[in-house]
C-alpha cells in the first residue's frame, strides 16, 4: 500500500508498524525499548511521529503501535514530533542521567534538554559565608540563558576552602595536588594557589593568600606573641604546652608549691 512519509510517497506491506515503515524507507526514529522479536510496549515514548488522520487533524502518536493505512500522512520531524520527543527523553534522562546513549541520542536528534545539571542546588550558601563571615566575595550569582550560576569573581579567592567545606552537594570541590590548591564549581576555577608548610609538623595546610588575610585582619588583636604558621593539630599542641608551662610558672612563685 501507499504512504507518505515527510511528503515522500513510499510502498510499505500491509501490516508492517509506522516504524518498521519509517525504517524500511531508511528514515531514523529514536527508539529505545522496541525489538522485532517482541511485541511493542511503548515504554520509552521516543518514537512519536505526526500523523494525519481521517479528521485532517495532526496528531503525535507512537510509531511503534500505529499500524500503516493506505494514503496516511506521516511527518517525523515537526514541532509537535520534537515536543512530544524531548518530553520523552527529558523523562527517561530524569531516571538515568548519565546513560551515554541517552545523550548520544538527544544530540542526534536536535533535542534541547537545556543546561546539564551541575550539582548545585542555588542555595547560595557559598556567596554568603564567602561574603559574610569570611569577608572576600569571591562568589557571585549571576545569569546565563535565563538561569542562575554561582561564579568566581577573578583574583578574589584566598584558598582558605569555606566554600567548598558549607556546601550542601559538594558541587564545589577541593583538591590539593603537588602543592597547590585548587577550588572549582563545575568547569569553572575558584582559585588556584599554592600550599604553605607547617612550621611545626611540616605539613601543607593552608594558602600564603589565607594566612596574609588572617595576619592582616588581627593587627588590631592585643597580642603581642611572635606569629608562627602552624597547622592547627600544631597550633593547639604549642598552645596546650604554653598553657601547661604558664601554669606551672604560677606555681612556681606561690607559697607552699614546688615543682
Amino acid at each position: 500500500m501507499e504512504i507518505f512519509i515527510d511528503n515522500q510517497s513510499y510502498e510499505v506491506k500491509e501490516g508492517s508498524t509506522v516504524l518498521d515503515a519509517t525504517r524500511a524507507a531508511g528514515i531514523r526514529i529514536p527508539a529505545l525499548c522496541y525489538h522485532p522479536a517482541l511485541k511493542p510496549s511503548a515504554s520509552c515514548k521516543l518514537c512519536a511521529v505526526e500523523i494525519t488522520g481521517k479528521t485532517g487533524r495532526p496528531t503525535p502518536m507512537l510509531s511503534c503501535l500505529v499500524r500503516v493505512k493506505a494514503g496516511m500522512q506521516i511527518k517525523t520531524d515537526t514541532p509537535m514530533v520534537q515536543e512530544a520527543r524531548t518530553a520523552a527523553f527529558q523523562r527517561l534522562l530524569h531516571m538515568a542521567p548519565q546513560s551515554k546513549r541517552l545523550l548520544d541520542m538527544a544530540r542526534e536528534f536536535r533535542i534541547d534538554l537545556g543546561p546539564p545539571p551541575d550539582g548545585c542546588v542555588r542555595c547560595k550558601l557559598c556567596v554568603r559565608v564567602c561574603s559574610e563571615i569570611v569577608g572576600v566575595e569571591a562568589l557571585k550569582m549571576i545569569k546565563r540563558d535565563g538561569r542562575e550560576y554561582i561564579t568566581p569573581i577573578e583574583g578574589r579567592c584566598i584558598g582558605c576552602g569555606t566554600c567548598s567545606n558549607i556546601c550542601p552537594t559538594g558541587a564545589i570541590s577541593l583538591t590539593d595536588d603537588d602543592n597547590v590548591r585548587t577550588l572549582r564549581i563545575r568547569d569553572e576555577v575558584i582559585g588556584r594557589h599554592p600550599l604553605e608548610r607547617c612550621e611545626g609538623c611540616g605539613k601543607l595546610f593552608a594558602t600564603p593568600g589565607f594566612l596574609n588575610y588572617v595576619n592582616e585582619h588581627s593587627q588590631q588583636h592585643p597580642d603581642v606573641k611572635e606569629h608562627h604558621n602552624y597547622c592547627p593539630t600544631c597550633a593547639k599542641l604549642f598552645s596546650n604546652r604554653i598553657a601547661s608551662y604558664q601554669t606551672r610558672s604560677q606555681k612556681q612563685i606561690l607559697p607552699g608549691h614546688h615543682i
